[in-house]
């Protein structure tokens, strides 16, 4: 049996389009029909070169939607025809430090899908049965392709943020509008930051219940008591803690940021805090899903065929995506 499939077989050049052989499964592995999955920024920089330690050739792709096909070995939790979510966080080992104290997303073993295990721009993906996650009946599958990245690194970047009143985002895409829609759900106040002159991204984030919306660059009509990064861009990091109260905190989503410049001590004094999210746990997950299942999301997703995978890429390097792109074998 073969599928097809869009490779990263160098880092820095196009996806190319090639069939594969479907590998046998292995004691607590499930082969999935993928139905869609999610094009997210760390796919760009797994392409453009800027992720270290990647695999040789490898699939992308770490939001994937699709129904359960063949259940290996040992499968107890899924059976044929479920519908399941994959994804970033493909396996950690379950013993070392970090995984025995609850943050296996830190663990130096881990395995993540689309970067060191192939991934979700396919007709099929393997993935170990206890790192795949229930969907909501609520989304369908384009929908929901989406939850499984931007809605989890999203939650968790806006969980370790702690109880805010006002709420600041900067980087509009894929992650900030679905978290942009839970803080607005539970009474907070947000402001939303763009690129300078991003009027459409600016006009979606009010539509989406912010209370203010403007250029990164500016400072909002309110002090902040925490803001959330989710653009790949260093010098932000400065701009929201000059914009935080004392106190507050900013976190920084990304698995990639450019160089954070120099920035006096004042504006991280009266204990501010600046930490990274690094991954996700299955916690995560379970939490952000039973949330999306409270919380009727709108997911704005554009769906692209599978094989205009580079075009999607382009896009969403381009800026010219509002929302996320969505790959449809």
């Amino acid at each position: 049996m073969t599928y097809r499939a869009m490779v990263s077989e160098q880092a820095g050049r196009p996806l190319i389009r090639c069939d594969r052989a479907s590998p046998p499964l292995a004691p607590g592995q499930i082969r999935i029909r993928v139905a869609a999955c999610g094009v997210c920024r760390t796919d760009l920089h797994l392409v453009d070169g800027e992720l270290p330690d990647r695999k040789g050739a490898v699939v992308p792709g770490h939001e994937i939607v699709g129904r359960v096909a063949e259940c290996g070995p040992g499968v107890a939790r899924w059976k044929t025809g479920d519908r399941v979510g994959v994804p970033w966080l493909a396996w950690a080992c379950g013993a070392c430090r970090y995984c025995r104290r609850g943050q296996e997303n830190l663990c130096a073993e881990a395995r993540f899908t689309g970067y060191t295990v192939d991934g979700g721009y396919a007709e099929e993906v393997v993935a170990e049965a206890d790192f795949v996650l229930p969907i909501p009946d609520r989304y369908d599958d384009v929908s929901a392709a989406p939850l499984l990245c931007a809605g989890l690194i999203g939650y968790r970047t806006w969980a370790m943020a702690g109880p805010a009143e006002t709420l600041g985002i900067y980087g509009f895409g894929a992650a900030a509008h679905l978290i942009a829609q839970i803080a607005v759900a539970k009474g907070q106040r947000v402001f939303a930051f763009t690129r300078p002159g991003d009027r459409a991204a600016q006009d979606f984030a009010r539509g989406l219940g912010a209370v203010w919306a403007g250029e990164s660059g500016q400072a909002p009509p309110e002090v902040l008591d925490a803001a959330l990064i989710f653009a790949p861009v260093g010098n932000l990091v400065p701009l929201a803690l000059s914009q935080v109260d004392k106190g507050g905190t900013v976190v920084c989503g990304g698995i990639h940021m450019s160089e954070i410049p120099a920035f006096p001590y004042e504006i991280l004094w009266h204990e501010r805090v600046l930490r990274s999210v690094a991954n996700l746990t299955r916690a995560d997950g379970e939490a952000f899903m039973a949330l999306a299942a409270e919380i009727p999301l709108h997911a704005a997703s554009v769906p692209y065929p599978l094989h205009r995978a580079n075009e999607a890429l382009g896009d969403l390097r381009t800026g010219r995506l509002q929302g996320a792109a969505v790959l449809v074998p």
